[in-house]
């Protein structure tokens, strides 16, 4: 009786068009001076990809997903650092090898028709167990091994390579042992100290035999975790919304049970401009990114509202994102240094921020990592200057002088993201054109036709943005570690999509993964960034800035490096407590 009652209040809460106080089911004051109540409406400009755990592979999929599944740990959405999750505690030997985490009992799945009796069971060791079994298994739709497990889990490459040759090997991944119900050993092959970063990321995440076995690849969408939300609706390109989880495991320090809101939804305006507009009637709870020409008239209206109430806030931090152009290395043109080195010295990097982003970012002046990592000195990387006299000797060196005979280029950008990704496109067209006289076309394209014809190699030169996945360079840098490039260029290359390959930087970026000590770890790292941006491996624009506007009323919703969200326990104030 009590999720009927449940049911026809959110039903309520998700009909109505909210405003200025989103509390439309009703504020619920709870213990510590929090409330219940009221819908998260958020919006993105892409559509999402796929939410299976396995499959995804960009951020907008990652910000749903992230509400519904969980792993042993995850991140602080204050300081991104790595918190329990699902597992309550953990231990690790002297040299980092052996790994043992302890669940927490009680824990259960989303209530789902993949159950028999549709009720959401309880968590154990098997459970993960099972996915990471799966995280281990070749299967195009596993995007997240050789990001997480592989090379660093025993027995991982062992059992995916099994998988390949059509015999699984009996009890999958031998470094994956359950203790108990409720006790799982890691083994890892040598040290590894981001090993619990990846452990937050979605190649960790558990989820029911019973959901892969009833929805396959339905799971793209049909998602069953034990996060704090759950999926109620998905209407593709319209609207996601996620419901509150009535049986979530986790209460605050008062006592409460999380989460404390309603519902959250998703919305899929494709214009920035529009997106701004239903923030300001109230329609939307924060936006992430301003429109370009707009940024002006916004920090002025934020400027006049000094004196009185303030209309919204602005959150602005230095993010762990890059912005670049990507070169296919295995292509006729781009597999010459020279000609990547002279696209690089070919364009004004500081005209592009302070003009066309309107100072919405930082010049791409030193390596492939953006300079948002306190213990990382990306400042002592070198980097590109602005150079038309160099990078038109470079592109001589490369047989093409003054342009002559180079082959028409066709740059690839998705849709999405506001008008940034087609002006900078435009700007940079016009200065291949006058600085090294190239002619180039923009191919605009939705993000998940663009993603698929850059992992598999069809495209050679093209927009691309990496976020952190967790804070650490190497989230980055993995991007070019050699082994992970596929044997075929038709065979989807996920991360090291430019597919280059350097055996120094390998050698660098073994080591770093290897070596303990943050300080040495982070000095081979900047080895490594520098081998890779000497080489041209790509053509890094600018680092991201984080702007986003919230609405006043909205409470624990804390900016990072990284915008990752976790809505378990934002809250909704009430009108009449605001005032």
């Amino acid at each position: 009786m009590k999720k009927a009652i449940y049911l026809v209040l959110v039903a309520g809460i998700l009909a109505s068009c909210g405003g200025e106080n989103n509390t439309p089911g009703g504020a619920r004051k709870a213990n510590g001076g929090v409330y219940y109540g009221g819908v998260f409406r958020t919006n993105e400009v892409e559509d999402f990809r796929n939410l299976y755990p396995l499959n995804i592979t960009e951020v907008i999929s990652h910000r749903i997903a992230n509400q519904v599944y969980e792993g042993f740990v995850k991140l602080n959405q204050s300081d991104l650092t790595v918190v329990p999750a699902l597992a309550e505690k953990w231990e690790k030997n002297d040299d980092a090898t052996q790994w043992t985490f302890f669940l927490r009992k009680g824990v259960k799945f989303h209530d789902d028709p993949c159950f028999s009796d549709g009720k959401g069971r309880e968590v154990t060791a098997k459970d993960f167990k099972y996915c990471f079994d799966l995280l281990c298994t070749a299967n195009p739709e596993n995007q997240q091994f050789g990001n997480s497990f592989k090379d660093r889990v025993v027995g991982a490459n062992e059992y995916y390579q099994s998988t390949i040759d059509k015999k699984p090997l009996a009890g999958g991944v031998s470094g994956v042992k359950v203790i108990d119900d409720y006790t799982i050993q890691i083994n890892l092959v040598r040290s590894f100290a981001g090993f619990l970063n990846i452990l937050s990321t979605p190649g960790a995440w558990v989820y029911p035999q019973e959901a892969y076995d009833k929805y396959g690849v339905d799971m793209r969408v049909k998602c069953v975790g034990t996060g704090p939300f759950q999926i109620k609706s998905v209407k593709e390109g319209e609207a996601v919304i996620l419901e509150r989880n009535p049986n979530y495991w986790n209460v605050d320090e008062h006592g409460n049970q999380l989460p404390y809101l309603d519902a959250v939804k998703y919305s899929f305006i494709k214009e920035k401009k529009s997106e701004l507009l239903e923030f300001k009637r109230g329609n939307l709870e924060m936006i992430f990114r301003l429109p370009i020409e707009m940024i002006p008239d916004i920090l002025g209206e934020l400027d006049n509202a000094k004196q009185g109430n303030q209309p919204f806030d602005m959150q602005v931090v230095p993010a762990m994102s890059v912005f670049y152009y990507g070169f296919q290395h295995q292509s006729d043109i781009f597999n010459k240094k020279d000609v990547r080195l002279a696209f690089n010295y070919a364009i004004d990097r500081e005209k592009i921020v302070n003009y066309t982003l309107q100072g919405e970012g930082i010049p791409g002046n030193y390596g492939i990592v953006p300079p948002s990592f306190k213990t990382y000195d990306s400042k002592s990387l070198k980097g590109y200057t602005f150079d038309v006299d160099k990078a038109r000797k470079l592109l001589a060196q490369a047989g093409y002088p003054g342009g002559k005979g180079f082959p028409k280029l066709t740059l690839q950008i998705n849709s999405g993201g506001g008008d940034r990704n087609v002006q900078t496109a435009e700007v940079i067209q016009k200065m291949l054109k006058e600085n090294l006289n190239i002619d180039i076309d923009i191919n605009i394209m939705a993000f998940a036709e663009q993603l698929e014809s850059v992992e598999t190699g069809k495209a050679q030169f093209w927009r691309a943005g990496w976020s952190a996945d967790y804070p650490d360079p190497e989230t980055f840098l993995t991007l070019f570690y050699s082994k992970h490039i596929p044997e075929k260029l038709s065979d989807k290359s996920y991360l090291n999509t430019a597919r280059y390959a350097s055996p120094k930087f390998d050698s660098l970026f073994s080591a770093a993964m290897q070596e303990v000590d943050d300080a040495k770890r982070m000095n081979l790292y900047l080895m490594a960034d520098q081998t890779a941006i000497d080489d041209a491996a790509i053509m890094p624009i600018f680092y991201d800035e984080n702007y986003r506007l919230v609405q006043t009323y909205v409470k624990n919703f804390p900016a990072n490096a990284m915008e990752y969200r976790d809505f378990t326990r934002v809250y909704i104030e009430p009108k009449e407590e605001k005032k």
